[in-house]
């Protein structure tokens, strides 16, 4: 039975991320809006579907980006491709199709980093049979995306929710109650705020942030269109907390956070974990993801206090099956990983600077 491979324009929006949205394992990484997001940093976003008999049954947001020096541009499908990666001639109708793009578009490399855990091994063997490659990126945040994260099932109801995490978090959860921390859904006005406090966070927590223009943008496109939401934690009438979440189908994501220097000991980053939480179900999510943790789970890394903040909430620790690269121009490809290399290393000198400060 064959499939056809159609590229998108914006009349088909609909479609596609209906497709998305429904699909087990749809993201909002690959929904149409979020190509928007990233056409405004410099990306250029295809959307391409695979369908057989009028429907649909693979979809993918392709990236596009022009590396600077090299000139040829790369392809990124983040948290992508979307379909049933047990079906191996779905798959291959799909790489097929970006492949024949990626001629005439003249890219070095397909990257793709599935949403997919790492115990499926038959995705492993499958990506290793097309030739992608497999990318050792440590057990940080090295990666383009978190290769390891805490995932809650939110399906029990609230009570069993609370009853099963960490004694100390429901404690505190419950003590930042107590001491009048309150929790409520930012509008755009509040979106300054809450940017000073992450900016805050950054400077504590010794990391980079992008520009407020980059939230604003998230803020138009996604929580306006039903796809995130913003949420701000008060005390005495201030912002002290701040966090901005991501919801497609049956799934939310906890994306960005941002606490104050102030008023740590009222508990307001439990608080706000647990109203999100509640908002997931409440909008029918069965799954919610605190997103990346280091895979060092030793007490003696730096980043074991973020570890033990989401393992409070009973998630399951998952590891992902990583990031693989497809490639198209084997020599350009060499070029690419020593100019990626030693962007890696002035990101690194940039990043200590800032540790210093």
């Amino acid at each position: 039975m064959g499939y056809t491979a159609k590229w998108l324009e914006i009349e088909e929006k609909e479609k596609f991320n209906k497709f998305i949205i429904e699909h087990p394992k749809g993201h909002s990484m690959q929904l149409w809006e979020w190509g928007e997001i990233k056409k405004k940093t410099g990306w250029k976003p295809w959307r391409m579907v695979l369908e057989r008999n009028g429907m649909v049954v693979a979809a993918a947001t392709v990236l596009e980006r022009r590396m600077p020096i090299i000139g040829a541009p790369i392809f990124y499908a983040p948290r992508g491709p979307v379909l049933d990666v047990s079906d191996e001639v779905v798959f291959d109708g799909l790489l097929e199709a970006v492949r024949k793009l990626a001629v005439k578009r003249g890219a070095i490399l397909l990257k793709i980093d599935p949403d997919v855990s790492f115990n499926v091994i038959e995705l492993k063997d499958y990506l290793e049979s097309r030739k992608f490659k497999l990318l050792d990126r440590g057990k940080d945040f090295e990666g383009v995306q978190p290769r390891y994260v805490f995932r809650l099932d939110i399906a029990p109801d609230e009570e069993t929710l609370l009853a099963n995490m960490n004694q100390k978090t429901r404690y505190n959860i419950r003590l930042a109650t107590k001491k009048g921390v309150t929790v409520r859904k930012g509008n755009k006005e509040d979106l300054q705020a809450f940017y000073e406090v992450l900016r805050e966070t950054t400077e504590r927590d010794n990391f980079l942030v992008r520009s407020y223009s980059y939230f604003e943008d998230l803020y138009d496109t996604l929580v306006q269109a039903g796809f995130a939401e913003l949420f701000v934690a008060e005390y005495n009438g201030q912002i002290v907390s701040g966090t901005l979440a991501f919801i497609t189908g049956k799934k939310a994501w906890y994306i960005y956070g941002a606490s104050s220097n102030s008023h740590r000991k009222v508990m307001p980053n439990y608080l706000i974990q647990w109203e999100m939480i509640r908002w997931a179900k409440a909008n029918d999510c069965t799954l919610y993801d605190f997103r990346g943790v280091s895979g060092d789970i030793s007490e003696d890394n730096p980043l074991y206090g973020l570890y033990r903040f989401k393992k409070g909430f009973n998630g399951e620790f998952t590891q992902f099956i990583g990031e693989w690269d497809l490639v198209y121009r084997p020599i350009m490809y060499s070029v690419w990983k020593i100019a990626e290399k030693l962007y890696s290393g002035k990101l690194k000198k940039i990043l200590a600077i800032f540790r210093k400060k």
